[in-house]
Order: structure tokens, then C-alpha cells, then sequence
């Protein structure tokens, strides 16, 4: 019976829980023994023809995932009760199986092996959020909406920058995860504390074979295990990822809060229901999912890092904590992007109810520009933020527009006209860079996506 969530099917996609389910992790390692087996076989160790019987009899549709259980209740190893399962399933020819090998050859080959699917997969859906990403940073260019520091209104800027900037730091995720895949995806062949005793002189041929057949590359060297500060990279980038996706729900969470009213994340209004007992609900509860789903990618970074650590060439300590953690981050990673992914591409944006925030301060957040506007005037840089400072605080207390304020003072009005003064309070004059920021960021992520074989 299920019982944690991803089991259920509460999360993760069902392409992503495929790649972890149990007797794929049987097939992944059928294929490795198989592999093996043909190495042998090229180097003239075994007969072709035993080789050839075991590459037909690799997979759970003969060597059953039932038969694998029924034997490790009686001897408590996983990877030899599939060894026993497979050489029944082989007759004759089950003697040549896992010649030469240790449990971790088979076990780390097949986690590369399913890594290898699983990081397409991210790979893929991070692709696809970086061109949504740039397609909103394009739609929204020039919406004009606040920018925010410490909660407060700063200065204006628009929406399709600040997609830009979402959309960069997704691309240099895809930069890490394409380098951290050369790392990660490796397996082994190598045998007892590595030094391949047990597979003969054609050792280090066999290894290469077998990789070669597999489609993954060779650990360069290792102990009994492949060393986990690779997984632990892994780890630690997905949670960097989850972080990354945790930031973008949490903008959008707070910029959905009726005092704000800016985004909304899609919301089926004809079916959906935002609350048990309140009707008029309409909460932000995928953001919150992607949210709440970070902080569990976040905790398995203390695990893997730990996993790092062996005793000598090999313990057993890292095996039942990856057997959580590997999957975890894959299957919660990928599916996070799904829900990001599909948030953005259908963001409700209230354009004019950003326009109307822009003017609650009534001004206030227009000072920069009226400083800036000073000093070209020739007032000391100084002078002009303690006057400005001074006068946003005389506008805050009585309640008055930061206009009427500004023609009221003295010093202000021997510097800037009222023309000048309206030129400086309107936000659409003070954007700055950030047009052309978004052009520039768009065509350089153009050009990476070219580089990558993407349009």
C-alpha cells in the first residue's frame, strides 16, 4: 500500500516516477549484468553464445522482480539475490553472470543509468521554462510596475525585466547542470576496493566496453564505490534549483495578496475551489506547493553531503540514505518545474492595478529621479538627498501629494520648473537601462539556446 506522498501520485510526474520505480531499477541493472557479460564475452574471457543468452534474458519480463524479493528474504542482499534470480532465469549460461564484479559495479552503473534519464528530463523542462520566461520578459518589456526593496516601494521598473532576471538565473542552472552531468553520470567496473582482481587481465577493456555499451562514461578511478561527492553535487545543485523555483512562488504569492493585486497564478474558475469553508478563497497553493516542496529538496543537501564520507574503500552507510534522496530530488525537482513552468505561462497580470501602486506613495518614490534632477542643476549631491529626504517625510504627514510639496519649497523651485518637476515624478522617464537590459538578456539567452540545438 502507498504511503508517502510521491507514491500516492500526490507528486511528481508520472515520466519521472517511472524512471525510480522498483522493477526499473531491476531493468537498469539487468542491463548493466548484460553489459558485463558482453564485455567478457568481446575479450574472449567467455563463449559469445553465453553472453548473447544472458543479453536475451535481461529483463523483468524473465527475471521477476517477485523472484528478486522471494530470495533476499532468505539470504539479505539485494544485488545477490538478483544475481540468483537472473542465473535461474539464464540456465547454463547464469554461471558467467557478474564475473569479475562487486554489488556496487551493478548498483552505481544503474543509478547512472537512471540519472541519465532523469537529468534529460530536468534538463528539458528547464529548457522549456527559460523560453517561457523569455517570452514573458518580451510581452512585458515596457509594463510598467514598482520595484520593491525590503518590502518597500524603491524605484519603478517593468515586469518583463524583472522575467529577465528570472530567466538568466534559470539559464545559468541549465550551464551547471549540463557541466554537472559529466561529472555524475558515470559508472564503474571495477570490483572489490577497485582494483579489478577479479576481471583478469582485460580489465580495464572491460570496464571501458561496458560503458561504451551502456552509453555512460567511466569513473576515472574509484574505490569499491563511485565516490559521492558527485551525487552530492547533484544534490546540492537540485536544491539551488528548488530554491531558485522557491524565490519565483514566493514573489508570486506576495504579489497576489489583495493589499497588492499585481499576479495571479492560474486558477480554473468554473471548477476550482480556493477554500472548504470560505468560497470566495483564491489562494496561491501551487506557489505554495513549489514552496513547501523546497524546503524537502533543501534537507536532502545535509544527507548527501554525509554520503560523502566512507569508511576506507566502501560502507554501506550512503546506500539507504540515496535510496531516499536520489529519487527524492529528481522526482520533486522535476515536478516543481512543471508547476513553475505551467504558473507562468498562464500568470493573470492586473496591468492597471500596477500602474495604480505605482501612485500610492503618491510620488515618493519618484525622489531619486528629482535628486538626480537637482544635481544637474548644480545642487551638491549631499544638499539634495537631505532636502528631498526631508520634504517625502513633510508629504508622508500630511498626507499630500509629493508634487505639492516639491512647488511649495524654495530651493526646489529656484532649480526645476514645474514642467521639469513632472518630467522627473514620471515613472515611465526613469527606467533607466532596463529596456535595453531585457533586449540584451534575451539575445544573449537566444544565443545559448542556439549553442545548446534549441530554437
Amino acid at each position: 500500500m502507498p504511503i508517502l506522498p510521491i507514491d500516492t501520485g500526490r507528486y511528481g510526474t508520472p515520466e519521472m516516477r517511472r524512471i525510480f520505480e522498483e522493477e526499473m531499477r531491476v531493468q537498469k541493472m539487468l542491463d548493466v549484468e548484460a553489459a558485463l557479460a558482453w564485455a567478457h564475452a568481446e575479450v574472449g574471457n567467455i563463449p559469445k553464445k553465453d553472453a548473447e543468452k544472458i543479453a536475451a534474458m535481461a529483463s523483468t519480463k524473465y527475471v521477476k522482480l517477485s523472484r528478486i524479493k522471494e530470495i533476499e528474504r532468505e539470504i539479505i542482499h539485494d544485488i545477490a539475490s538478483l544475481v540468483r534470480a537472473f542465473a535461474e532465469a539464464c540456465g547454463p549460461s547464469g554461471a558467467y553472470i557478474h564475473l569479475g564484479a562487486t554489488s556496487s559495479d551493478i548498483g552505481d552503473t544503474a543509478t547512472a543509468l537512471q540519472l541519465k534519464e532523469a537529468l534529460e528530463s530536468i534538463e528539458e523542462r528547464l529548457n522549456d521554462f527559460e523560453k517561457i520566461l523569455m517570452e514573458k520578459a518580451l510581452q512585458y518589456k515596457k509594463t510598467l510596475m514598482m520595484g520593491r526593496t525590503h518590502g518597500q516601494h524603491a524605484l519603478p521598473i517593468t515586469l518583463g525585466f524583472k522575467f529577465a532576471v528570472w530567466m538568466r538565473e534559470i539559464s545559468r542552472h541549465i550551464q551547471r547542470l549540463r557541466q554537472c552531468k559529466d561529472r555524475v553520470l558515470v559508472g564503474k567496473m571495477s570490483g572489490a576496493v577497485g582494483v579489478q582482481a577479479g576481471l583478469g587481465p582485460h580489465a580495464m577493456k572491460i570496464q571501458e566496453l561496458v560503458m561504451q555499451r551502456l552509453g555512460i562514461k567511466s569513473a576515472e578511478i574509484s574505490t569499491q564505490i563511485v565516490q559521492r561527492d558527485r551525487h552530492a553535487e547533484l544534490v546540492c545543485l537540485s536544491a539551488m534549483i528548488a530554491s531558485t523555483l522557491d524565490n519565483f512562488a514566493t514573489e508570486i504569492r506576495e504579489l497576489q495578496r489583495p493589499e497588492i493585486g499585481e499576479l495571479f497564478e492560474p486558477f480554473e474558475l468554473e471548477k476550482r475551489v480556493g477554500s472548504s469553508t470560505m468560497p470566495h478563497k483564491r489562494d496561491p497553493e501551487t506557489c505554495e506547493k513549489v514552496c513547501g516542496l523546497a524546503r524537502i529538496v533543501r534537507s536532502l543537501v545535509v544527507p548527501a553531503l554525509e554520503n560523502v564520507i566512507t569508511w576506507h574503500e566502501r560502507d554501506l552507510t550512503q546506500s539507504s540514505a540515496e535510496r531516499f534522496i536520489i529519487p527524492e530530488t529528481c522526482i520533486l525537482v522535476d515536478y516543481m518545474l512543471f508547476l513553475m513552468s505551467n504558473i507562468v505561462a498562464n500568470l493573470y497580470v492586473d496591468e492597471q492595478r500596477m500602474l495604480k501602486n505605482v501612485e500610492l506613495t503618491q510620488g515618493h518614490a519618484m525622489s531619486e529621479a528629482v535628486m538626480v534632477a537637482l544635481t544637474r542643476k548644480g545642487m551638491n549631491r549631499q544638499e539634495a538627498h537631505e532636502l528631498l529626504r526631508k520634504l517625502a517625510i513633510k508629504s508622508g504627514m500630511e498626507k499630500r501629494h509629493f508634487k505639492e510639496i516639491l512647488l511649495e519649497d524654495k530651493v526646489v523651485r529656484e532649480k526645476l520648473s514645474e514642467k521639469e518637476i513632472d518630467e522627473a515624478l514620471n515613472p515611465g522617464n526613469y527606467l533607466g537601462t532596463a529596456l535595453e537590459q531585457v533586449e540584451l538578456m534575451v539575445k544573449k539567452t537566444r544565443e545559448e539556446r542556439e549553442v545548446r540545438g534549441l530554437t
